[in-house]
């Protein structure tokens, strides 16, 4: 069974592109992912909040891809930003490339800073694979 995502009635539809609620049936194994940064797999960063962004997302899908999942089965995502994107519709389609079937529930926070003064964000997720 797949995990249903949902943006009940009797509350106000979600602000941006996630959903409001995510169902995780029984049997799924759950993956707690760490905060995932916009490191390439040599360890570089890419430039800009928002090429760090997509590739935290990739990051994130990579990690959940490694136990057998697919971007259907992540649940949750968290989102730490140090400042505001400035390219709204890239971020929307980093948002569309990694989720492209179903919008998990997200929560962003703009945060001081992170580990390192260059990482402009990090993304922790939680899913559940069968």
């Amino acid at each position: 069974m797949s995990l249903k995502f949902v943006n009940p009635q009797t509350v106000a539809k979600p602000a941006a592109a996630y959903s409001t609620l995510a169902i995780v049936p029984a049997g799924r194994r759950l993956l707690v992912l760490s905060g995932q940064v916009g490191n390439r797999l040599d360890g570089s960063f890419v430039e800009g909040l928002e090429a760090q962004f997509e590739q935290a997302l990739a990051n994130v899908n990579a990690i959940v891809a490694s136990e057998g999942g697919t971007a259907a089965d992540i649940a949750r995502v968290t989102c730490f930003l140090v400042e505001k994107p400035t390219d709204g519709p890239r971020i929307g389609a980093a948002i569309k490339k990694a989720f492209p079937d179903n919008l998990p529930a997200m929560s962003w926070i703009y945060v001081a800073g992170l580990f390192r003064p260059d990482v402009k964000v990090e993304i922790e997720a939680i899913a559940a694979v069968a």
